[in-house]
């Protein structure tokens, strides 16, 4: 059973940049390859990225390409978000989450493991 925290989520405005962070335990974290997922309100909880448990795989959503980051440090059993020229529209709860494995998915219903999320708000 693999338990994730998210951390990092705030009130930034446009332009801003925020770094999340997802910390893992119960697990074999360099065995899960992660991702992150956002729900604003009112919508669905849409793909964001995803990185391979090498980390030599990612993947990107379109809107969040050129602006977003996903990296990870097995070594410290931590998966980031760097999120950089954030716009209104990213305002979500943001998740991450743990799928057994070393293939990056960017389908919700891979994932096994999922964290709290951490709400982020980004103003105009």
């Amino acid at each position: 059973q693999v338990q994730l925290v998210e951390s990092g989520g705030g009130l930034v405005q446009a332009g801003g940049s925020l770094r999340l962070s997802c910390a893992a335990s119960g697990g074999t974290f360099s065995r899960y390859a992660m991702g992150w997922f956002r729900q604003a309100p009112g919508k669905e909880r849409e793909f964001v990225a995803a990185i391979s448990w090498s980390g030599g795989t990612t993947y990107y959503a379109d809107s969040v390409k050129g602006r977003f980051t996903i990296s990870r440090d097995n070594a410290k059993n931590t998966v980031h978000l760097q999120m950089n020229s954030l716009k209104p529209e990213d305002t979500a709860v943001y998740y991450c989450a743990a799928v057994p494995g070393p293939i990056a998915t960017m389908r919700q219903y891979e994932y096994h493991y999922w964290g709290q999320g951490t709400q982020v708000t980004v103003s105009s």
